[in-house]
């Protein structure tokens, strides 16, 4: 029954052995040494097999438009209001083929799991939606694709904002976001976005607190909702910056509500480390929330690429294990344990955080799964190993063949 065998693989659930994985109708049947069957062959060749690559935060409609905005501060306020002129220009073909652009170049860094933002608001309106919506279709044979729809210019402050998230949702879109510090009620939006979540029976995830100093944190009303709708498990909030003003006694009691109350947290490296401290002129601060320590408290977090070639973020190869190690780098992680959350920050923890199902190198999983230049997590953040193989469903979608190098005769 077996459709296909990956030989001499590295599996961190097996250390220490080379295994065989037996794939058949697109799920993960059989991990042993030795195993025999009549199919098609693959070899790791010693090398890590891990599960695919999960993207929880990424902005496919508004990716690749550095060319249409002019940026000069370098601040949020100009990224927004330059990512607002720019989408006066946006049709539903422009969106697609930048945003397939982008995806291709995340399925290609070995991503099978991605949660794209798309924005709504009366002057775009579905545009973004139009533009993304097919590609959930055409690219299922290599990626799942879900759609979570934001107010990114406010919602209650935005008439008809609301009308076109709720006509999203009947469209394809499967997550309410939120975007409350752009809105003039930003705890009236988070209360209006539980309401339509609990509603609609989506998640929830959210562009939180993102700016620095750690008073007066919107986060902790996501929290009170999250208890009291009972939503715990499908709440995540993205960049939640002023967790990195905190002093250690309120960021560890700020993770333990957060854990008590199920809310995750999405760290975005590259945008937060490239969008805040701006105004400092010496001893710039980082502004990049410390996953790591609220991993300690049980809070379940993520790393993700948020932009791409925008004003919020003026690069980017959608490569996720480049900014695992980006976030190792900024929070001077350099422990093999430590570096091992970080690869799990883009794999395990990221589709836990997703509430995906059947994910991970394991019996009775989907085949979703890379293979990696390098034997362990750890080494694959540290190396930022090239990904050699992706599998999506048992069928192969990427190949990449190592470089060499041509000595002199």
């Amino acid at each position: 029954m077996i459709d296909l065998v990956i030989r001499n693989a590295r599996v961190a659930s097996h250390p220490g052995r080379l295994v065989d994985l037996g794939i058949a109708a697109g799920k993960i049947v059989a991990i042993e040494s030795g195993l025999r069957a009549d199919a098609e062959e693959g070899d790791a060749g010693g090398r890590l097999v891990a599960p695919g690559f999960v993207e929880t935060h990424l902005h496919l409609d508004k990716s690749c438009i550095l060319d249409r905005c002019a940026t000069k501060d370098g601040t949020l306020d100009e990224a927004i209001r330059e990512t607002s002129r720019a989408k006066a220009g946006f049709s539903p073909e422009d969106v697609y083929a930048r945003a397939k652009k982008t995806l291709e170049k995340c399925i290609l860094n070995g991503t099978t799991h991605i949660r794209t933002h798309v924005e709504v608001d009366p002057g775009i309106g579905l545009k973004g939606l139009e533009g993304v919506l097919p590609l959930v279709k055409e690219y299922a044979f290599a990626v799942d694709l879900e759609i979570c729809v934001f107010p990114q210019e406010g919602m209650l402050n935005n008439p008809g904002t609301e009308e076109l998230m709720l006509a999203a949702l009947d469209r394809g879109a499967s997550v309410l976001g939120a975007c409350p510090y752009t809105d003039s009620d930003a705890h009236g939006q988070i209360d209006r976005i539980f309401d339509l979540a609990r509603e609609r029976d989506v998640d929830i995830d959210m562009h939180l607190d993102f700016s620095l100093g750690g008073k007066n944190m919107d986060l902790d009303h996501v929290c009170r909702c999250s208890e009291k709708f009972r939503w715990g498990g499908r709440v995540a909030c993205g960049h939640v910056t002023k967790l990195s003003s905190l002093p250690p006694r309120d960021l560890d009691a700020a993770a333990a509500r957060m854990k008590n109350a199920g809310v995750a947290v999405t760290v975005l490296p590259s945008t937060d480390l490239y969008l805040m401290g701006r105004p400092a002129q010496h001893d710039v601060v980082r502004g990049v929330a410390p996953a790591h320590r609220l991993l300690g408290h049980g809070v379940n977090c993520s790393l993700a690429t948020n932009n791409v070639l925008n004003p919020f973020t003026p690069f980017g190869d959608c490569s996720l294990m480049r900014m695992a190690n980006l976030y190792a780098n900024i929070a001077q992680i350099g422990t093999e344990s430590g570096m091992t959350d970080c690869h799990a920050m883009v794999t395990s923890r990221a589709a836990q955080l997703l509430n995906a199902k059947d994910y991970g190198v394991a019996v009775g999983a989907q085949a979703d799964f890379v293979v990696l230049d390098c034997e362990t997590p750890a080494q694959a953040v540290a190396e930022i190993a090239p990904v050699l193989a992706v599998y999506k469903r048992g069928k192969q979608t990427v190949s990449r063949a190592l470089p060499q190098l041509h000595r002199p005769n």
